[in-house]
């Protein structure tokens, strides 16, 4: 089966698919990290290794998500290196759970919840919470007479001799 360009039309593909059949049909993941490769040129020893470090690039990963249904044969795939892109499909794998379990989903707005135990909230009358005091910070002087606010700006580095 050849991978879905987007990873949106997986998602969407994938939802329908486990709507259709949330008992049969199962997701998989896979994360493979591809070893760096070791150059032909740099000598075998440990000593070489240790005392120079070759740049190497960064390690890249892979996520492949599959989709998978035995009954109808359907199978859904999306391949992506981009770690934005792996971190928001992990994360809308619970969404997908749900489907898959037969739960409700919800659409993203949670409903305030009533507390039965609280009393009723009176409407505004007009009043509301004093304010604290400001008390006003006297200006004090330093010891050169500089004010407190001022702070005497940078010192001089001494010299070398």
């Amino acid at each position: 089966m050849p991978y879905l360009p987007t990873s949106q039309e997986w998602l969407t593909q994938s939802s329908l698919l486990l709507q259709a059949r949330p008992s049969s049909a199962r997701i998989t993941t896979k994360y493979t990290i591809a070893r760096p490769q070791a150059s032909k040129n740099t000598p075998s020893t440990s000593e070489a290794q240790s005392s120079s470090t070759p740049a190497t690039a960064p390690t890249r990963g892979n996520l492949v998500l599959k989709t998978y249904d035995p009954v109808s044969g359907a199978c859904l795939k999306y391949r992506t290196d981009k770690a934005a892109e792996v971190g928001r499909l992990i994360a809308s794998l619970g969404r997908l759970g749900k489907i898959m379990a037969g739960q409700s989903v919800q659409e993203e707005s949670v409903p305030d919840a009533t507390m039965t135990d609280a009393p009723p909230v009176e409407h505004a009358t007009g009043t509301s919470t004093p304010l604290p005091e400001v008390v006003p910070v006297k200006e004090q002087k330093k010891d050169g007479g500089v004010d407190a606010k001022g702070g005497g700006g940078k010192k001089k580095k001494k010299g070398r001799k």
